[in-house]
């Protein structure tokens, strides 16, 4: 607090002094013949502060509002957008919720590395062991028909799967191939055809019309679904969806007739669905799969090409 002292003698102007507590410096002012008065620095900075604060506050409150008009509209849209963005996502992952997760499970078993043998593969394997040169003894000749009959021994016999069939080990599927009718191709009913292409896809992979069979020289042609609406009753709507991870050397077999094509990957790509210089039969003969990518959508097709061995 400060102390005040005013007062007066014999009618003349008497200097007064206010000189606050705990305060060195002060002003003084001399008011003539009036009293004086005296008061420090800091009394003095803050009435100057009261004085000066209200207009300001109040032109920067109406400045700020006039510069809020704009932003609140763009906050507005902003807030739209993310919102219409976010139930987009969740309704798309939950249609392609079977591929994305087999593409997870196929990270997640990458990273661990927990990935094992496929059957086929395993089969493989087995093949080339038996097919070595194997010193297999003669069976002993017994006189006992029940001990005859126990005694079987290893036979190196080809199992071969009766219907038409690819085999892609890197992605662990073993897959249906369906054949189509050519007669919408030649009738050039393209509806018809994709009606029937779909249909055939609820049961397997699909062999395009058209093109060549495994052992023709020729393109044959190939394509599954990467992702599909899973109120569709097939069982095959995420049959490529890993069919990117498949690599340029790695083997895929055909079975075709009850005999067994291998081919070995040597191109992929990525083309526009308009690009259907992929189904030509020029050229040499080779296996080509297809695919929409992204998985999800049909924005482009995923093209996988391979020579057989």
């Amino acid at each position: 607090m400060s102390d005040y002292k005013f007062g007066s003698e014999n009618g003349r102007s008497k200097k007064i002094e206010v000189k606050p507590e705990h305060e060195t410096h002060h002003v003084s002012f001399d008011l003539g013949k009036k009293n004086s008065v005296e008061f420090s620095d800091k009394a003095k900075n803050h009435n100057k502060d009261h004085r000066s604060t209200p207009i300001g506050n109040k032109q920067k409150k109406k400045n700020k509002k006039s510069f809020l008009k704009i932003p609140n509209k763009v906050w507005n849209l902003l807030e739209w957008l993310t919102t219409s963005a976010i139930i987009f996502l969740v309704f798309f992952v939950a249609i392609n919720f079977a591929s994305y997760r087999a593409l997870f499970d196929a990270k997640v078993e990458q990273i661990s590395g927990q990935a094992n043998n496929n059957p086929y593969t395993e089969q493989q394997i087995e093949k080339v062991r038996r097919s070595a040169p194997d010193q297999q003894k003669p069976l002993p000749i017994v006189h006992q028909q029940t001990t005859a009959q126990k005694q079987i021994p290893d036979l190196n016999l080809s199992v071969l799967p009766p219907d038409d069939r690819v085999i892609i080990p890197r992605i662990n599927k073993n897959v249906p191939i369906v054949r189509v009718s050519t007669e919408k191709l030649i009738q050039r009913d393209w509806t018809g055809l994709e009606e029937q292409i779909q249909d055939a896809l609820r049961h397997g992979v699909v062999h395009f019309p058209g093109t060549a069979l495994p052992g023709q020289s020729g393109n044959v042609v190939v394509t599954g679904h990467s992702s599909y609406f899973p109120w569709d009753p097939g069982r095959f709507k995420d049959v490529f969806a890993l069919l990117h991870q498949v690599s340029i050397g790695d083997e895929v077999v055909v079975y075709h007739n009850q005999q067994e094509y291998k081919y070995l990957v040597y191109d992929k790509k990525v083309v526009s669905p308009d690009q259907v210089e992929v189904l030509t039969q020029k050229g040499e003969e080779r296996l080509t799969l297809i695919t929409c990518t992204p998985v999800g959508t049909d924005i482009n097709r995923l093209i996988v090409l391979a020579r057989p061995v």
